[in-house]
């Protein structure tokens, strides 16, 4: 089937999804959750052919990390399907409501945004995520995933069409497309105005700059994660060590995983043998300035001194950047430049340092004493995310189901002429 006419088929959908019953919706993702922990078999085959595929292919092993599937990862999966099924109504919620002055009653209404499109790479997950989350808040999807999942995006994309059948709803309402050879094929969707209400590119930064600087309908960036933790002359050492080495080890191919530490001047000849021993011992490679080269040097810890402009690198490995700084204004400044609006994390004890660095920092999500790995729609609660935005408009951070609605105005009058 020709693309256009796909995109019709689906647009076509919006009208039926938007009037689905709330109990419908959460029946039918409590039996998506189900289905897929039935068909575990077939998707871990399927994910198989991917992975070897992919390894012939040399991807890095970040790549290969975020495209494997196991059985606990489908675990976690149908459980997200769960939380989201049992998530209150999105849809019909009056926002605000008031009476103007010739006696109008307006009421501010939530409803779905219609066909979202999702283009991501590498993390079949992401295929269950963003259909549950869409189908939740009443919207169709066309998803279009890399060609380095494309079985394993396939095979989970049988679950939903399960559900759908039994459910007697429209297949057209949620698409997986076939795997792009080359980005130059995102044209056509990129240009399907009056077909797409919004696209949401998950991906690396090649990928994203690509869709922001090609398409003419909405988009709403989840950009790279260029993540820092600055690490104040007042915090308490062993606690923080263990945030630092979280947020860089415990997943170091996502957006949320740190990419940057800066280090208060005050302590840094005390604090960064500490820290870098620890990351050292976790396999991490460490990269900074001049300064703290020097000051490793002298433990006989290994760091790779990097230019200022190598602070830009999300490097999706585990790499770290270091860098000492002069105090919180030191941090801010640093930070000022090179975050990519993600997430920002501060670790110290003073409570007024704290308080300047949070209302500081423009991004997303900005922590006092926590690891910037909670930068997660399900650790906040949203069961998953189709996204974590980086932008400001519509939507901010993890973007849960309340993210896929828009709002209308229903007046209400009695024959009123202005």
């Amino acid at each position: 089937m020709r693309l256009q006419d796909q995109l019709q088929r689906t647009h076509a959908t919006k009208g039926i999804l938007s009037t689905i019953p709330h109990r419908v919706r959460i029946e039918f993702l409590c039996r998506c959750a189900d289905i897929l922990l039935a068909m575990e078999s077939k998707i871990l085959k399927s994910n198989a052919k991917d992975l070897e595929l992919a390894r012939n292919l040399n991807l890095s092993t970040s790549m290969l990390e975020r495209l494997e599937l196991n059985p606990k990862k489908l675990e976690n999966m149908a459980e997200s399907l769960r939380q989201i099924a049992e998530f209150p109504d999105p849809l019909n919620k009056i926002l605000s409501g008031f009476s103007n002055y010739c006696g109008l009653k307006i009421e501010k209404v939530s409803v779905p945004l219609g066909v979202v499109a999702v283009i991501y790479e590498s993390r079949p997950n992401v295929t269950s995520d963003v259909v549950a989350l869409c189908f939740k808040s009443g919207n169709a999807c066309v998803l279009k995933g890399g060609k380095e999942a494309q079985n394993s995006n396939e095979a989970i994309m049988e679950v939903f069409y399960e559900a759908l059948n039994a459910f007697n709803l429209p297949k057209d309402s949620m698409v997986l497309l076939p795997a792009m050879k080359d980005r130059e094929e995102l044209k056509e969707i990129l240009g399907a105005k009056g077909l797409i209400d919004l696209v949401i590119p998950r991906g690396g930064e090649g990928l994203i700059n690509f869709v922001s600087e090609n398409a003419k309908i909405p988009v709403i960036k989840q950009d790279k994660g260029v993540c820092h933790i600055f690490a104040h002359h007042t915090c308490k050492v062993e606690s923080a060590i263990s945030v630092i080495v979280n947020a860089k080890t415990s997943r170091p191919s996502v957006c949320n995983a740190c990419e940057t530490l800066l280090v208060d001047s005050v302590f840094a000849r005390e604090f960064l043998p500490l820290v870098a021993k620890a990351l050292c011992e976790k396999g991490t490679l460490l990269k900074g300035c001049a300064k703290s080269c020097v000051l490793l040097a002298e433990s006989g810890i290994a760091c790779v001194e990097i230019p200022f402009s190598e602070y830009h690198r999300e490097y999706g490995e585990n790499i770290l950047n270091l860098r000492v700084v002069e105090g919180l204004q030191g941090a801010l400044e640093h930070i000022s430049i090179f975050s990519s609006g993600h997430s920002e994390a501060i670790l110290s004890e003073d409570y007024s340092v704290i308080e300047e660095f949070l209302n500081a920092v423009d991004c997303a999500c900005v922590y006092a004493n926590a690891s910037t790995r909670f930068s997660d729609g399900g650790e906040f609660g949203y069961g998953a995310e189709v996204g974590i935005s980086t932008a400001k408009i519509h939507a901010r951070g993890p973007m849960g189901v309340e993210s896929l609605t828009s709002y209308k105005y229903k007046i209400r009058g009695d024959y009123q002429t202005r």
